[in-house]
This record gives C-alpha cells, structure tokens and sequence, in this order.
C-alpha cells in the first residue's frame, strides 16, 4: 500500500472532549458549516471564521469523570441532523441524563474463567435498582431564529455500567431514511451478561429508528429490554445488527449504485475490528419479541452478527495472563469456548482486524478505535475511495506525550478481510499528548475532521482541537 503523509490544519482549539464532528446547512442558510460535539454536553459550529454555540445543554448531563478518576464513557455521545434539517430544523441527540446517577449492575468488575461455568452465566438482575445510569434518544428542534428545543424523547435506556455506551452514535442512513442508533454492550469488559447476544436486549444492537411514524409518542418508560416499550414506539423500531461490543458509529459509502456500510468495534484486549456490509436484511423489534414469546429463534438470513462476545473480531475472544515460567510472555486462553462454536458460521468477519501487540515494523500497536470514515475526495488522492481510521493512542501503555494513530485501509464491495497502512501526520504537537477521540466528515466526503484531546479523561477540561486533515 502507498505510504501517505497528510498535514493538520487547526480549526478551533481549547475546547472540551469532542464526540461528533460532523457537517450541516442551518435553515435559512447556504452554507455548509462544521458542527462539533462536546462530551459534557456542548454543541459549537464554525461559521465565517468563528465559533458560535448552537446548544449548550451541560445541565441536561450527568456529572462526568467524578466517580471515576476523571475517565468516562458517557455524555452527550450522540448528534445527527434529519436528512432534510435545512428545511425542517429536526436533529437528534443521545446523551446520559443528569440525576440518573445509579450504584451499577452486579458485579462491579468481571472476568470471566473458563473453570467455572458460573461465571459464564450470569444474569443481570434488579435492573430497576442496580443499573449504572440513563440514556436517552431525543428529537429537536431549531428555528431560523435560532430557537432550539427539545421536541420529544424517542428512547429511554437504563445502562448497567459506566462504559460501552457508544460514541458519534447517531447516523442517519442515506438507504432508508431512517435514525440509526449504535450502542454498546453496557460496559464492564467482556459483556458479562451476554446482552450483545441476546435478541432482547438493546445493548449490544444497532438498531434502526423511523422517525416519521408515531410522531406523537413522546416520554417512552425508561427499559433495557424491546419487550419493555409499548407497541406505538416497538413500531419505529428494526434491528441491524447484534454482537456488538462498543461502537465508533456507522458510516455509508456509495460504491457502485450500492452503500457499504462500515462499523467499527471496539476490542478487549487483543484487537480493534472495521466490518463492513452492503446487503443486510432488518428484523423489526415486533418480529423479534413476537419470537421470543413463541420461544422461537426469528429468521436471521442477511441479518448481520459482529460475533461478540465470543469473538473479538478476527479471533475468539481471549483472557490474558502471564506466563508463569516466563513473566516477559503471556498466554491466551479462550474465554468462552461454546459461543465461540456457536457463532464462528453466524458471525461477520471484520473487514480489518489491527492488534494491540503487532510485531510487523510498518504497522502500530492498538489501543481504541475511535472513528471510521469513507473518503471521497481528491485532494489527497493516495486516499481518494478508502477508508480512514483512528486510533485513541499508539502503542498502549506508551509514555508520555502520547500520539493517537491515523491509517487507511482499501475497499471491495465484497468487504473481504484487507491490510491497512499507517498515515504519517506532518505535525508538531510540542511536549502535551494528542488522544485522537474523533473522527469526521463534510456531507459528500471530501472533507476530514479530526478530534484530538490533551488527555484521556474527560474531567481535564478544555485540553481539545479540532483539526482538518489536509494534504
């Protein structure tokens, strides 16, 4: 693959951790502006030159980072503009609710051992006291006047712990019209109740929201589980996709008169997973629940399963330990050997699997995927038609300053395993670290957007830039 080197242009620095970065026309506007999202719930856009503040609703989310020693992996997580938001004013938000504040699903840590059955069958219960905090899905809107509003509550999701609770989790899909939502399995490690695969469950789904019918539902109950909504609000609802462990978002390419789709999961302890699809086929929550009732599996041909928790992308998902004879080294045991049977045929392979240990010198070792995008441009033609990502940190562990990691990868519409290259960023980022936390693009793709952050938690304020990745 073609060794590309791109260069960083700053847009906006100071800011708080951004989630989103995404594009949009307001109403009664001609302009195609940038839109950045702030995990502790603000929401800027550049125009002419300068930042203005489109919403702040830092009261509507919960107190971040103080129960945690400053990390988090919830916020305002989510933003997307309705397809037709220059006429209508309609955008969406998914964001952790304040006063939602919980004591967490039990146990507060998990790992599983493959010796003891026990551990891998454990049931979340007393979900209405021991959940860790509330989401929501929300409607609003935005006048030319520049009125904002909140219109109506579309979902209300109690999360069992702080993490996997997705990011950039709002995409609205070009195919169907239709919100999609990209979640995660609710948090711990190793999604201890196997929620991902559970046909009920919300966690661990993508999970498509038509937003045109049953308009006037509003205030759903607050649930964990499809069967849990009234039908008016399971109507809006069809199923993607399940296995998922934490997700950077969805995103669409056009490729042929045809839409790749491409997701990126976040990995354990061994790997970070792209997948990508074209063909899928959608269950609606209605056919779901009606199946479980009848204790019937539902027709899954061309539904899309990402594996997990079985799988961590391209390999069964693995517990690590030292080797006892050999502290240098480590061994990985497989943790769950049975869903690893189970869902080896069902199961996705990923488009692009990279590893937290790579010994290969032009790759890099992993530590979180944060964003997946297709590009379209030309102005860095090395890049044109492929697929970028990021990476929160290279090399795991590494010392002080910090870099994240940028690369690429190439794309078939038959979505086969690829290799990717690393791109090499021409920028002096000086003595502080760069976490790469978020990825984006303009409308048509020929733009990218990157979110770097001087930390890892979101309690050190004021520690972001946000730069477009130029030639």
């Amino acid at each position: 693959m073609v060794k590309v080197k791109v260069h960083l242009q700053p847009l906006v620095g100071n800011i708080n951790l951004p989630t989103v970065l995404k594009t949009a026309i307001l109403p009664g506007d001609k302009t195609e502006r940038l839109f950045i999202a702030t995990q502790v719930g603000e929401i800027f856009y550049i125009g002419d030159g300068v930042i203005e503040t489109f919403l702040d609703i830092r009261p509507r989310i919960l107190e971040l980072g103080s129960s945690s020693g400053g990390y988090d992996e919830r916020g305002l997580l989510g933003l997307a503009f309705h397809p037709d938001f220059n006429k209508n004013g309609l955008f969406y938000l998914h964001y952790s609710v304040a006063g939602t504040q919980g004591p967490g699903a039990l146990p507060s840590s998990f790992k599983p051992d493959p010796c003891d059955p026990a551990t891998l069958n454990l049931k979340w219960t007393n979900r209405e006291t021991q959940y860790n905090h509330i989401d929501t899905v929300e409607e609003w809107f935005f006048q030319s006047n520049a009125q904002t509003q909140k219109r109506r509550t579309l979902l209300s999701i109690r999360r069992p712990y702080l993490n996997h609770n997705g990011v950039n989790s709002l995409n609205f899909s070009p195919e169907t019209g239709k919100l999609v939502l990209t979640t995660g399995d609710g948090g711990a490690g190793y999604d201890p109740f196997n929620l991902s695969q559970d046909d009920m469950e919300i966690a661990g789904k993508i999970i498509e929201i038509d937003v045109t019918v049953n308009t006037s539902n509003d205030n759903p109950p607050v649930i964990t589980r499809f069967q849990e909504l009234p039908v008016p609000f399971q109507e809006t609802l069809t199923v993607i996709a399940k296995g998922v462990r934490n997700i950077t978002g969805i995103s669409f390419q056009k490729f042929n008169n045809q839409f790749v789709k491409y997701v990126g999961n976040v990995g354990q302890d061994l790997v970070e997973s792209i997948f990508s699809f074209v063909d899928y086929k959608p269950i609606p929550v209605t056919k779901l629940i009606q199946s479980s009732m009848m204790n019937a599996e539902p027709e899954q041909e061309g539904f899309i399963n990402f594996g997990w928790r079985g799988w961590e992308g391209a390999l069964p998902t693995s517990i690590i330990s030292n080797c006892s004879a050999n502290p240098a080294l480590n061994e990985k045991v497989m943790a769950y050997y049975d869903e690893t049977i189970a869902t080896s045929v069902k199961r996705l392979p990923p488009l692009i699997s990279y590893f937290h240990q790579d010994p290969r010198p032009d790759k890099f070792g992993a530590t979180a995927l944060t964003g997946v995008q297709p590009y379209r441009g030309k102005e860095i033609p090395d890049l044109t038609g492929s697929v970028v990502f990021t990476d929160l940190a290279r090399n795991e562990g590494a010392p002080p300053p910090v870099r994240g990691a940028f690369a690429y990868t190439r794309v078939n519409a038959d979505c086969k395993l690829q290799d990717f290259s690393i791109i090499e960023i021409d920028y002096d980022f000086g003595s502080k670290s760069a976490y790469f936390v978020s990825l984006g693009t303009n409308l048509n793709q020929t733009r990218l957007y990157l979110g770097v952050y001087g930390s890892v938690k979101v309690a050190d304020h004021y520690q972001g830039t946000v730069f477009e990745i130029i030639p």
